[in-house]
């Protein structure tokens, strides 16, 4: 699974840089609105939405935004009428697609994946059809440059982090959701700051792909991630070796 992991912070940093500022804001502040509409606006107590304030910070999401956020999501404020939305389908090679969305209008956003996905080799699969294949969970990611796999390791595995996967150029904290603050809280007390955070669906079994399959299947992916509505999608690929250089590379 370690080369998915590499594949999959590969394309989170890609993300992060080859975004507009403003559709990363908007991201940010969808996921900040439904964690608080979910669990309450106090994040001590609700770890999604602790997960999503500093995902918004490492994105520079301005402080009075991030409050905003918060209170839509509560109802303190008017704007938080966004809704939480999965899609699952197929991609090239049969591999599984499953698209977390945040949007005020369900009939538009099922439309434009449909559209993406059968344009790009891909196809829309019944709810369910391939959700069971994932499990949620937390991740924190550490450069290699700023800290050691020992460091990580003394730090994560005390705290009760499920497992610390070097993927190449970062450390990713693999954590279950319910451990995911007391990991972040242990980093912070140790002064440790992670590159990003998140909560994210993790493939249980992969399948390997082709260069070729593969290359569709990231052309896909960007193109669903490039959507305004979408806040993340997952796959459980496995990218071949020459083809994740290639992309490390660009």
């Amino acid at each position: 699974m370690a080369g998915h992991s590499k594949w999959h912070n590969i394309m989170h940093r890609k993300g992060r840089q080859d975004a507009k500022r403003g559709k990363l804001f908007t991201k940010a502040a969808k996921e900040i609105i439904i964690a608080a509409k979910e669990g309450g606006g106090d994040p001590d107590g609700n770890n999604r939405l602790r997960a999503a304030i500093a995902a918004a910070k490492a994105v520079n999401l301005p402080k009075d935004k991030i409050d905003n956020a918060i209170k839509k999501g509560t109802g303190e404020i008017e704007g938080g009428e966004v809704y939480e939305t999965f899609y699952e389908g197929y991609g090239p090679g049969g591999v599984a697609i499953y698209v977390e969305t945040a949007t005020d209008n369900k009939n538009r956003t099922v439309a434009e994946i449909r559209h993406i996905l059968s344009k790009a080799g891909g196809s829309m699969g019944e709810a369910g059809c391939v959700a069971w294949m994932f499990e949620k969970k937390g991740a924190l990611y550490f450069s290699k440059e700023q800290y050691s796999e020992e460091q990580i390791m003394e730090v994560g595995l005390e705290a009760g982090a499920e497992d610390i996967i070097d993927d190449g150029d970062s450390f990713e904290v693999r954590t279950e959701p319910g451990d995911f603050a007391a990991v972040e809280e242990a980093f912070e007390a140790a002064g440790m700051t992670p590159e990003s955070t998140e909560m994210r669906q993790v493939p249980q079994n992969t399948i390997d792909l082709d260069v070729e399959a593969g290359r569709k299947l990231v052309n896909l992916l960007e193109k669903l991630e490039d959507n305004d509505d979408v806040q993340n999608v997952h796959s459980n690929a496995e990218l071949p070796e020459e083809l994740l250089e290639e992309m490390a590379a660009e």
